[in-house]
């Protein structure tokens, strides 16, 4: 091997598959995480993430075993990388019987298969945890600790294949019976990858061993070889699985996806390179080890994360090529919007300006909502009922007409001056009408302007006037935006059962079939008079809740509101109503929670009974109001 010796060629590749390791360690816990964060309830990432876990736990030890040879101290690590490799075949089953559940094929058969999978997978998992029927003892191959076959070892072979090949098998029907291009093209890149964690896990040592006048060189290059591999595939594996379940468009979890792996399990694993490689340089540079380590390590984020920002357009470029103009002109849009603390900052800045320029201490900002002004920024000391007392003059002024005159208040060109101060209309761009008024501290009983402070009023009164219209044309987005949320989301639920089930998504899917139906019902009863949880509920696109929305006006709150009253409704026992009886529980508990708004402590004193007796009752009945608008919608799309 040129200047090399066979034994540094070996470290070598051991330090390599030390860093593979560690790599497909942290990709592994990372891609995990991110399925649990962003796909907690869809079944296909639950599933898959438990094959993660095995593949995980599986590595982990294998990482933290490396360089051991003490095979007494390795013999417990080994018997506990079993919880990861035992349950493999059972994950491999649960994963696949998603996926197929995915296209409407559902079977109880391959549902009970699973369930004896695991079974089985904790049956082995005890033998190896308390005796030595399927494996035994320990070894070193090639400085590589491994335990030995036990007499049942072949039926965990058996068994671990059978998993793996009728998994296999699953996923190719699954893709046979994908009706989309794109469904399709994920269900590829499942088959291809899919045989990546059982590659990664499966024993091989205790299969084939490894003869001790064999080169150890060629076992660490084929497990080198292999977790590339494995590696690569998993990667592809979690891409294909982040959109399974997701309620968002491909792009943002394409982004998400990405931003997650550049800045999270690159970054680590490139930091564990330089810890490793520092481990092994010890005194360069005249340098302690673990000073290198702290240096290289600090140096690695700093520079992945500016070059991660700097490399951002290339990236979105490359996520983004058929919708680049828009996705620009979305984040621009983010970018540019003012929030109500951004507002207040600015009409603060304004404030401050005009009060330094007139040499006074006090100003103010009233906004007109409605024909009613309040107080909307002050700079100095106000009264705080004085927007309140603003004549009507002030803001009611049109364009080139003379305001009705009273006792208080008198007008000077453009400027009024009232009760000490001076008052300026602020007109919107192209309207007559006043959208706020400005109010500074009058210095003299008339205006008295310069022309250099009057071309300085001018000025920021302008700037006041474009961010109060500004705001008034953001709180029209925001109000379109509330209206068309639900919809959106209904389209994106919509959306991705049509990849897998196709034209039955477009003509028979509704929300009370989704997974998230029984939150999305106890999220609205807890906003019944409103909020955010009722103005973007996906139950706003229920056929019931539509109907209602036509019956008020096309009031879509108010149309879900209706439902869910008469949900509770449907609940009320006949005759006249009890407080303490069993047959009105789950009804008074939905009418003073909800309807009525009381505390839980004042229902639990009227429904005599205790607090945590009231809350477990409570998730009852929503989970009674739950079913009963699930057969509202059924006879709503009847009808």
């Amino acid at each position: 091997m040129g200047f090399l010796s066979a034994f540094e060629v070996q470290r070598l590749l051991e330090l390599v598959n030390v860093v593979l390791a560690s790599g497909i360690v942290i990709f592994s816990s990372a891609l995990l995480l991110y399925l649990v964060i962003y796909n907690p309830r869809n079944n296909v990432a639950r599933t898959f993430a438990g094959l993660l876990a095995c593949v995980l736990i599986t590595y982990l030890v294998d990482l933290a075993l490396f360089g051991i040879q003490d095979l007494d101290a390795t013999t417990f690590w080994l018997r506990i990388q079993w919880l990861g490799i035992g349950f493999v075949p059972a994950a491999y089953l649960g994963f696949s019987n998603a996926l197929l559940a995915t296209t409407s094929a559902r079977s109880r058969v391959r549902d009970v298969a699973v369930r004896v999978s695991y079974l089985l997978s904790g049956l082995l998992l005890l033998g190896v945890a308390f005796g030595d029927l399927v494996v035994r003892g320990s070894a070193l191959a090639a400085r590589a600790p491994h335990l030995l076959p036990g007499p049942l070892f072949p039926l965990f072979v058996v068994y671990f294949f059978t998993a793996v090949i009728w998994g296999a098998y699953n996923v190719v029907w699954a893709r046979r019976r994908c009706l989309t291009s794109t469904s399709r093209r994920r269900m590829a890149y499942l088959m291809a990858t899919f045989a990546a964690p059982a590659a990664g896990v499966f024993p091989y040592l205790l299969l084939t061993g490894w003869s001790d006048s064999t080169p150890g060189t060629g076992l660490w290059i084929l497990l080198v070889l292999g977790n590339v591999a494995v590696g690569l595939m998993l990667v592809l594996l979690a891409y294909s699985v982040a959109f399974f379940g997701a309620l968002t468009p491909d792009r943002v979890v394409k982004h998400r996806l990405m931003r997650f792996l550049l800045r999270g399990p690159l970054v680590a694993t490139l930091v564990a390179i330089v810890v490793i490689a520092a481990s092994q340089v010890e005194g360069w540079l005249g340098l302690p080890g673990r000073r290198l380590m702290l240096f290289g390590a600090v140096v690695v984020i700093l520079l992945m994360q500016l070059g991660i920002e700097l490399a951002k357009p290339l990236i979105d470029r490359a996520l983004y090529r058929q919708d680049q103009p828009e996705i620009e002109w979305i984040q621009e849009l983010g970018n540019r919007l003012l929030t109500t603390t951004d507002l207040h900052q600015f009409l603060e800045n304004v404030l401050t300006a005009l009060c330094d320029l007139l040499r006074v201490k006090t100003a103010f900002i009233a906004v007109v909502d409605g024909g009613v002004p309040h107080l909307e920024v002050v700079c100095g000391t106000l009264e705080p009922d004085t927007a309140d007392q603003l004549p009507p003059a002030a803001w009611q002024v049109t364009a080139g007409a003379e305001p009705s005159q009273s006792r208080r208040i008198e007008r000077h060109g453009d400027v009024f001056v009232w009760n000490g101060y001076w008052l300026v209309p602020l007109l919107g761009n192209g309207q007559d009408r006043a959208i706020g008024v400005v109010g500074v501290a009058a210095r003299a009983p008339a205006p008295d302007l310069s022309a250099e402070e009057r071309a300085g009023v001018e000025t920021l009164l302008a700037q006041a006037s474009a961010a109060l219209e500004d705001r008034q044309l953001q709180q029209g987005i925001f109000s379109a935006l509330e209206r068309i949320i639900p919809e959106i989301e209904d389209i994106q639920r919509r959306r991705g059962v049509v990849h897998y089930v196709g034209e039955r998504a477009l003509s028979g899917f509704s929300a009370v079939e989704a997974d998230d139906f029984r939150k999305w019902v106890r999220d609205a009863l807890g906003h019944y008079w409103g909020g955010p949880k009722l103005t973007t509920s996906p139950l706003l696109s229920l056929r019931v809740v539509e109907r209602a929305t036509q019956e008020h006006d096309g009031n879509a709150l108010q149309g879900l509101r209706t439902v869910l009253k008469q949900a509770i409704e449907r609940l009320r026992p006949e005759g006249q109503r009890r407080m303490t009886t069993p047959d009105w529980l789950l009804y008074n508990i939905l009418e003073l929670k909800f309807v009525e708004g009381r505390t839980v402590r004042e229902i639990a004193r009227r429904l005599a009974m205790s607090e945590s007796d009231l809350y477990r009752k409570q998730r009852v009945a929503i989970e009674a109001v739950a079913q009963t608008l699930i057969e509202m919608e059924r006879e709503a799309l009847g009808n």
